[in-house]
């Protein structure tokens, strides 16, 4: 008996992200820019320039997706990681750095979008695409266990802080990308996707009419993404020194983070479940403003390290759960045939949203960490204070087939 689309896409992402994510440099990585000369300035420009490569390129990525599948916009991905990660092998001096940043966030935009389309016109050709959320969750939690393998190996392994360390780590890390790219060979393009092949201005611009004509998806999209920048982009970025400066050895980030991972693991497993019982809405806003008071938290107790512990499994379990229930909610109201193309633009407002974020934080850094996490806590409750309309079935298929 065949296995369906739905489940043979969901089995590959899986594999493909748990390879994917794999980053073994990860719980030393803001060490690691500190040992070779960044500042903190440094660190939030790398931010930037991350999110500036990701504003020029999610458009160009979600066409590449729509017009050419989800398996060439991967391939093209990976490739372009691979590239950024041989180097960061040689960075010493910060152009470097961040050129490398610039690189590494224009791969990831042949995954925005494309990711997600992939997944959902699966689904749709099996009609179970109200398993999105479901489905998100699973692949999901493959980074979980990469991050659980990767940070207590990374930690343990670089406890010393030494380049050659370092460099070991990185080139590990490689090893498993290669693995990601032979993978994605395997992925199966479902019927609908992949199509599209009217002029791309006109792709672009039905995309644009998507969002206008679904104000309720532009609310959602706020909601999300000012909690996802605040706890995910600006925390991760300094919650190392935060947890060094509470007294935590280095090697001791990698356990920590493997709990942690193993939370995110169970969460993303759930989803299906908690979804089952609780609103889609009231989830979203319970995990919101959990990452508001860990930000909080942070800041105001920066020296207490089992607050600091503390908030940062808050942060980590409100996160795990609310991007498979925005990715449900938000691929309910798109179309089809430029369904990638619309995630990416919807990704260019989340780009632009970075550059004023981080652009403001920079003016603010040199208060430390302390004044970067309460602005970081406030953005994020604003975010959970965003209305988000839940929409019905009859007019998400309204707007869908548009």
């Amino acid at each position: 008996m065949s296995t369906s689309i739905s489940k043979h896409n969901i089995r590959m992402m899986f594999w493909i992200h748990l390879f994917g994510t794999i980053n073994f440099l990860a719980p030393v990585l803001t060490l690691f820019y500190m040992e070779r000369g960044l500042e903190a300035s440094h660190i939030l420009w790398l931010q930037l320039f991350w999110s500036g490569a990701v504003l020029l390129g999610e458009v160009p990525g979600g066409v590449v997706a729509d017009r050419f599948g989800a398996k060439a916009s991967f391939l093209i991905g990976v490739l372009v990681k691979i590239s950024s990660i041989v180097l960061l092998i040689f960075a010493y001096e910060p152009w470097m750095f961040f050129l490398y940043s610039a690189l590494n966030g224009l791969s990831v935009t042949f995954f925005s979008g494309a990711d997600e389309a992939l997944i959902y016109e699966s689904l749709k050709e099996d009609n179970q695409h109200d398993r999105m959320d479901r489905a998100m969750g699973k692949i999901q939690s493959a980074g979980f266990i990469a991050m659980i393998v990767a940070v207590i190996f990374g930690a343990y392994f670089a406890n010393d802080l030494q380049d050659e360390q370092f460099i070991f780590l990185i080139i590990l890390g490689l090893g498993f990308h290669v693995i990601e790219f032979l993978l994605i060979f395997f992925v199966k393009d479902p019927k609908n996707y992949g199509s599209y092949r009217d002029n791309p201005f006109t792709q672009v611009v039905s995309g644009i009419k998507v969002i206008s004509r679904a104000p309720q998806l532009l609310f959602l999209f706020l909601n999300f993404t000012l909690v996802f920048i605040a706890a995910d982009s600006v925390y991760e970025a300094f919650n190392q020194p935060l947890f060094t400066g509470a007294g935590l050895p280095v090697f001791m980030i990698g356990i920590v983070y493997a709990l942690a991972s193993v939370l995110g693991y169970i969460s993303s497993q759930s989803v299906g479940w908690f979804t089952s019982r609780f609103s889609r809405k009231v989830l979203m806003n319970i995990t919101g403003g959990l990452a508001a008071i860990g930000l909080f938290l942070s800041a105001v107790f920066a020296e207490t390290l089992w607050l600091v512990i503390g908030a940062f499994f808050i942060i980590r379990l409100g996160q795990a759960m609310r991007y498979p229930i925005y990715s449900q909610l938000s691929n309910d109201l798109i179309p089809s045939n430029i369904r990638a193309t619309t995630l990416s633009l919807i990704s260019v407002l989340d780009s632009a949203l970075d550059l004023i974020v981080f652009g403001l934080l920079t003016s603010i850094a040199y208060q430390g960490i302390t004044g970067i996490f309460i602005a970081s806590s406030i953005l994020a409750l604003v975010g959970t204070l965003i209305p988000i309309q839940r929409v019905k079935a009859s007019v998400a298929r309204k707007i869908s087939s548009e």
